[in-house]
């Protein structure tokens, strides 16, 4: 009785074991994701911000200094400048 009972113990606590890792490394990886990819998308979200608005500023430089189409190249240092700053 005595070796059944152990046998019976060790094979429910490795199935126990198994099912328990198993499902922790399961819910832990999609915690861990989701959260890495709340935080890339926040992540982009800013950059796509501060790109936008480096980008505006730019545009708007280039447009004044330029004083309209002629000045293209205006524009475009700006825009570059204001993209790298974003």
């Amino acid at each position: 009785m005595d070796g059944w009972m152990d046998g019976w113990m060790d094979g429910w606590m490795d199935g126990w074991m198994d099912g328990w890792m198993d499902g922790w490394k399961d819910g832990w990886m999609d915690g861990w994701m989701d959260g890495w990819m709340d935080g890339w998308m926040d992540g982009m979200d800013g950059w796509m911000d501060g790109w936008m608005d480096g980008w505006m500023d730019g545009w708007m430089e280039g447009w004044r200094d330029g004083m309209g189409w002629d000045g293209m190249d205006g524009w475009m240092d700006a825009w570059m400048d204001g993209w790298m700053d974003g």
